[in-house]
């Protein structure tokens, strides 16, 4: 399992944020090759991504770096590369531009085919990007087809175009329009899928970084609904994330308190026993207990 409370977005044509992104603690820093480099800096954005992740003090960061679509003219070669040159620094390759299933089998072939050559020991893990309508259309299929898949990202910049959707930014809504939230049905769909299939649920980007208080206000439908982390743009989101994706004091307190209720419950012979004018059974245990686990996961336990 790995911690994705932040997955904090670093163009690789960048050697300074490069350096910035490996000293700054995020759960996940992803390395960009796809839609923060120009055409023109794309094949130099891969030297740079090599060289920081052979070079540099990743921490405990989850090292990743998110290629070009499997549709584009940059594909297999920003895989080759990267692989080539760091595989045995590389924990996760993330997919842009998803359609259906076989933009993720291209990729998992040449991964399969390059570890073999390269003799890596590491396995490197997949994470997909639903931001296409086709995507989200037949997310479950998606998440089904890969056993190297770990996680799926909801890609709302993406999808506000391929869908239509009218946002002020990406992540934001309009002042004065849909009257909720407009991500509603697409996050519970990827949620859903996501869960379904024993993968990772990660909210998608909020580029207005100078409005802390709408980021941390969508982080926290997000994590609400079930997603355990949501991608950062900016530095200054990434305390942020790493605070609401992780529970509170309270809420561990108040889960340990349902989980060892129902312990005695069951030991005694019942299968509930009221608590507070609440009642305690299965269920409600196995709903504290995910607050538990991801105590522990954080450091909070």
């Amino acid at each position: 399992m790995r911690l994705r409370r932040c997955e904090l977005s670093t163009p690789g044509s960048s050697e300074k944020m490069i350096v910035k992104a490996a000293a700054s603690g995020a759960d996940l820093v992803f390395l960009d090759l796809e839609d923060a480099v120009a055409p023109a800096q794309k094949e130099a954005a891969r030297s740079n991504i090599v060289r920081g992740l052979n070079e540099l003090d990743w921490g405990r960061s989850v090292r990743a770096v998110r290629v070009n679509g499997a549709h584009t003219e940059w594909a297999h070669e920003d895989l080759i590369t990267v692989v080539e040159g760091a595989g045995s620094r590389i924990d996760v390759v993330i997919l842009p531009k998803v359609k259906g299933p076989r933009d993720v089998w291209f990729f998992d072939t040449l991964l399969t085919q390059l570890e073999t050559r390269l003799g890596l020991a590491n396995r490197i893990g997949l994470e997909v990007l639903i931001e296409e309508a086709e995507a989200l259309a037949c997310v479950e299929q998606i998440a089904a087809c890969c056993a190297r898949l770990e996680a799926l990202i909801l890609g709302v910049g993406d999808l506000s175009a391929s869908l239509g959707v009218r946002v002020a930014n990406i992540g934001e809504q309009v002042e004065g329009g849909y009257p909720g939230d407009i991500w509603h049905y697409a996050r519970c769909k990827m949620i859903c899928a996501a869960r379904a299939n024993g993968l990772d649920a990660i909210d998608g980007p909020y580029a207005n970084f100078r409005n802390p208080d709408g980021y941390r206000r969508e982080a926290n439908w997000a994590s609400t609904l079930g997603c355990v982390g949501k991608w950062a743009i900016h530095p200054s989101q990434i305390e942020i994330a790493h605070d609401v994706f992780a529970p509170t004091a309270d809420e561990v307190a108040m889960a340990r308190t349902m989980v060892e209720t129902y312990k005695a419950a069951e030991s005694g012979g019942e299968g509930s026993k009221g608590l507070g004018g609440m009642m305690v059974d299965a269920a409600t245990a196995r709903i504290f207990e995910v607050v538990l686990e991801r105590a522990r996961l954080t450091g909070r336990a």
